[in-house]
């Protein structure tokens, strides 16, 4: 349960302002049908999720137990930094949609999502929790919680959050599980 809250956290935290998020706001405004646009970021997420943890669990298979804990510890310290660059999306590199709207939202999401930090996240977490099914979860799980209201909602969420504070929260947490990686044997007694 654990893995899966983590994961379902700190990527709900981490999607706030991504460019995958901006990229949901540009497909909810372009095509204003928001089940098949919801449908398809859940389908193109879990894929590229489930192909990144199946990545985590494998690096955790083959490393040893000093080499994953560097690892993960720097990589967790990354993503920390990362989240404190902002993106953004070029709504001309969003897909038209000749395709039709879940189509269009499946490819242009999963491949804006691929080298993402939310993907990174998840080999990482993969990696650290060494329990594929609830990693996926969670961080499919994390993704909808964030994109679905941006799809629902758009502009008035918009508007009303500040990702810069909620980036650095996200990237506090991130820190956070860099250094308990390193400085101990890891979150909650995984090793």
């Amino acid at each position: 349960m654990e893995a899966f809250l983590v994961s379902a956290g700190v990527v709900a935290l981490a999607e706030i302002g991504d460019k995958t998020q901006l990229v949901a706001l540009v497909l909810a405004a372009r095509f204003k049908q928001p089940v098949p646009i919801i449908v398809g970021i859940a389908v193109a997420t879990l894929v590229n999720h489930t192909i990144a943890g199946i990545v985590g669990a494998w690096l955790a298979s083959v490393l040893g137990p000093t080499v994953l804990r560097w690892i993960l510890g720097l990589s967790f310290i990354g993503i920390a930094v990362w989240l404190l660059i902002p993106d953004r999306v070029d709504s001309a590199h969003v897909a038209r949609g000749r395709y039709g709207v879940f189509v269009t939202t499946l490819v242009t999401f999963f491949l804006a999502e691929m080298g993402d930090k939310t993907q990174i996240a998840t080999v990482a977490l993969a990696a650290r929790f060494q329990d594929l099914y609830a990693v996926v979860a969670g961080t499919t799980i994390g993704m909808l919680i964030a994109d679905v209201p941006a799809v629902l909602f758009g502009e008035r969420i918009a508007r009303s959050l500040h990702p810069r504070v909620v980036h650095a929260v996200a990237a506090a947490i991130y820190l956070a599980l860099g250094v308990l990686v390193l400085s101990s044997g890891g979150i909650a007694g995984h090793e």
